[in-house]
Order: structure tokens, then sequence, then C-alpha cells
């Protein structure tokens, strides 16, 4: 802990980002008792005044985009249609061009469906669940991490569509009065539940994206120089005033969306589970599934969200408002989650022994020891080993191990959704049907362009919408700091306490 010896001053939180430690500041003898009070150090460091909160996050809404975000954008963009011309391949040449085959019947296309829903998910539990619980160290990451819980989710609704063979008969399952006599969605179907999972989540999460972004969106209007540049965020947000009554209905709908919207995060991927778990091949028809795949959810979409909040401390220079005290916060999150997941691993091997089922016992083995060994020891190290390197303090803290094992966690995850799909496939119950999987150079085109469209779709984001929770962060911001700094305010809370001293 940070000891203060002397008396603490209005600008004790006035802190860099480098300065922070994640551990309580002490400040001695200014207990209500007369003993030690403990401050937690504060959510935005650099002494920003509520001024600079709204130039910091606004700019780049407002300035025109550097040469690092074209080269960036570029790339992205390319990549993205890289894997839209290998789907207009698709729809030409038909599914033969794929891996799938008998009896690997389910090939990429359900696994990245699985992996992007599974991403998404971390948004809403930031969002949603973190708010419920009075976690004020969201606020600083809530609104990207929203946003990549809508873009994973526009990804992942591409896959059960073209899966299908013949996209352009999609509408076939929504339910609604038509003419083709007694042809409805069939509701024993897995693809049915998708889409109901997805549109259901999807507009859930865009309506409680929105509303939050409804006085950030007023705030860069009352910034706005151009008329047209006004008049558009006036509309988008609504004619937002700021006045006291308005303020009261926005908390009242931002509460109900969050309680509406915290067991889609439970639900969502339970439902997703389902896919495998109702059937009765083994690996698949198992009870552990609906948990399991919601802690992986979990887990996968913090490391994305870990791997996006680097980024953006990095190139937008966000270090003030995604402090080392969030990375760290989500960091632990990651650990939990690893070892939950890590968990279920053990859990299945188990069961499959104290089963006593003949069939569930080779499966697992095939698993770990057959054809597809390496994909589950890529799977096992990445989920269960790696996220262990966080039970050291300087591993939370580095933004270099945060970033490497972010992106090795959500290669475990894709891998994880590959073994469970693949090697429970290959190897049934009869010996005279077993066959192998290969993803095809266009599997791997379609996959590598989803990853083009979520980046693509996060960069415009980036530049056109406030990046952050402008009024939440103020919420969060010492009064004292955010009203007016002065010029020589101190820059750690150390100098703060002597130059308090100094004034006593």
């Amino acid at each position: 802990m940070t000891r203060l010896e002397a008396s603490p001053s209005p600008y004790a939180t006035v802190m860099d980002d480098s300065q922070l430690t994640g551990e309580p500041i002490v400040l001695a003898g200014k207990g209500p008792f007369g003993g030690d009070l403990e401050v937690e150090e504060p959510l935005v460091t650099g002494g920003k005044t509520w001024a600079d909160v709204d130039r910091d996050i606004c700019m780049h809404t407002e300035q025109f985009p550097t040469k690092r975000w074209w080269i960036a954008f570029s790339v992205a963009f390319t990549v993205f249609l890289v894997g839209a011309f290998a789907m207009v391949m698709l729809f030409y040449s038909g599914m033969g061009i794929l891996g799938i085959n008998h009896p690997v019947g389910w090939g990429s296309f359900i696994i990245n469906f699985v992996f992007w829903i599974g991403i998404g998910h971390a948004g809403t539990l930031i969002s949603a669940v973190l708010f419920l619980f009075r976690q004020r160290w969201r606020t600083g990451i809530n609104r990207a991490a929203e946003a990549m819980t809508l873009f994973a989710v526009a990804c992942a609704g591409i896959f059960p569509i073209i899966h299908l063979g013949r996209a352009w008969f999609a509408y076939w399952l929504v339910p609604y009065p038509n003419a083709r006599g007694p042809l409805w969605v069939n509701f024993n179907s897995p693809l049915a539940w998708d889409i109901f999972a997805i549109s259901t989540y999807g507009l859930v999460s865009l309506t409680f994206w929105y509303v939050g972004l409804l006085p950030d969106l007023a705030t860069v209007r009352d910034r706005a120089t151009h008329p047209w540049r006004k008049a558009i965020y006036n509309a988008m947000s609504f004619g937002w005033t700021g006045s006291s009554r308005a303020w009261r209905h926005y908390e009242s709908a931002y509460m109900i969306l969050a309680a509406f919207a915290t067991p889609l995060v439970f639900s969502v991927h339970t439902i997703v589970s389902f896919d495998f778990a109702t059937s009765i091949l083994p690996g698949w028809h198992t009870t552990i599934f609906p948990p399991y795949f919601v802690i992986g959810a979990i887990f996968s979409g913090f490391a994305m969200v870990i791997t996006l909040m680097t980024f953006m401390r990095g190139y937008f220079g966000m270090k003030n408002y995604i402090t080392t005290n969030h990375m760290e916060a989500m960091a632990k999150v990651l650990m939990l989650t690893g070892m939950l997941v890590g968990f279920a691993y053990s859990t299945e091997f188990f069961m499959a022994w104290y089963s006593g089922s003949e069939w569930e016992g080779f499966i697992f083995k095939n698993r770990a020891f057959g054809p597809y060994g390496w994909a589950y020891f890529i799977m096992f190290t990445c989920n269960a080993i790696v996220p262990q390197l966080f039970w050291f303090k300087k591993m939370r803290r580095n933004t270099w191990s945060l970033f490497v094992v972010s992106i090795l966690v959500n290669v475990g995850m894709w891998f994880e959704r590959y073994v469970i799909v693949v090697t429970s496939l290959h190897r049934d119950f009869l010996p005279s049907s077993w066959g192998m999987y290969a993803l095809t150079r266009w599997d791997y085109a379609i996959l590598l362009g989803s990853f083009g469209l979520f980046f693509t779709l996060f960069l415009l984001f980036v530049r056109v919408l406030p990046v952050i929770a402008i009024s939440e962060v103020k919420g969060v911001m010492d009064p004292k700091v955010a009203r007016s700094a002065p010029t020589d305010a101190p820059t750690n809370a150390r100098a703060a306490a002597q130059a308090g001293a100094a004034r006593a």
C-alpha cells in the first residue's frame, strides 16, 4: 500500500498511470477513530478535468483519421474482402469446396459460430452484470465492450446462414404467416434455436448499447461546429437536453435494460450448447455443457476485451481512462474463468470414467490421444495453463503479457470448439463410418474474413462514436480534481500529501 504520513490535499488522487500499484492508498491518522484511512486509487489518472474528458474522448471523432488508422483499416478491410470473395465462391460452387464430409457434417461454420457468439458475451457481462453489482471499474471499458458484442454477434450470425447451404432461403428460419402452406420452422432444429438466440441477444444488446450512448452523443453534438455534423448527432441523441428529468428517466431505463440483459449472458450460450447437448452423440450428450459453454464464452470474451483495450491504450492514448488497474481486474476475471474452464475439462474426463460407458470413455481418450490430440493439446495449454501466469502480479500489470495471453486464450478457445465438433463426429458408434476432417483454403478464408469484418466495424466505430462512456467516467472522478486542476497540481499522491502538510 502507498502510505501517506501527512494530511491529504484535495489533489491526493492526482496520480499517473505508471504510479498505480493496484493497492489502496493509506492516509495515516485520518480514519474515523484516529486510525488509518484507506482510499482507493483513482479510476481516472493524470489529474483530468471534466473538460479534459470531453476533449480527449471526442477528439478521435472530430479529427481527420491518422495514417496509422488508415493502415489498420486497409488491412482489416482487405482481409474482410478475402472472406467475402470466399463466400461468393461458396454460393457459386456449392458446399463441396469446403472440408465438411461424412461423418463430419458440422465443420468450420459451426465452430466459428460458437466462437463468435462466445466473444460477444463479455460486453453484456461488463455492461449489465457489473453495473448491477456496482463495479465502478467497468466505466472505462464498457462502451468498447458493448460495441464488441454487437460486432461479434454480426460475425456469428453469418455462419448459421451460410451453413444452410442455400443462404438465399435463410428467411425460412423466421416464423411468420406465409403462403408456403404447411411449411413452417422446424422447432426441433438447433439452427432454429440459434436464429432466435442471435436475434434476441443482438436486439437487446443493441438497445442497451444505444441507450447508454445518448448522453455522449449529445456531448459530441454540443462540441460540433459543422451544421450537418451537429444535426446528425442531434438526431442520433434524440434531442437529449441533460435535464434532471431526462437523467432520471435515463437511469431508470438503463437499470431496467441491465436487469433484462443479465439473463441473456447465461441463456444465450446455454441455448447454443443445446445444439450439442440434446444429441445422443458421445462427447456431446452431457449436462455440463450449458455452464461449461457460458464460462467459456465469458473467458474468450474477456480475452478479446483485453486485446482491444491494449490496442486502445497504446494507439488512442487512453491510458488515463483505461488504467493498469482496469487491465489487472480483467486479468483476474480471465484467470478465474480459465480455472473454471480447466475444471470443466477435468470433469468431462472424470464423468467419462465414472459413467462406465465405453462410448464416452473412448471418445475422450480419442480427443486427447487420437489423431486430433494436437488440437486438444493446444486447447488445454492455452486455456487451462497459460492463464495461470496471472497468479503473478507483475504479469497481470504488464501490457505485453496481457496482450500475448489474451491472443493465446482466443486461439485456445477456437480450438476448443474445433475439438468439440470434430473429435465427436469423426469417430462415432460405427468404425466403418469413421473419417478425417481438414479445413480447406476456403474455410480459412471465411474465418479470416470474419476477423476482417470484426476489426473493420470496430475501427469505424472508434472513428464516429465516443469509444469510452464520457458520462460514466465523469461519475467516478474526484469532483475536487475534475472541476478544475491548478497548473501546479502535484503529479503524485506523496507530493500531494507534502503540499497539504506545507499549507497546514
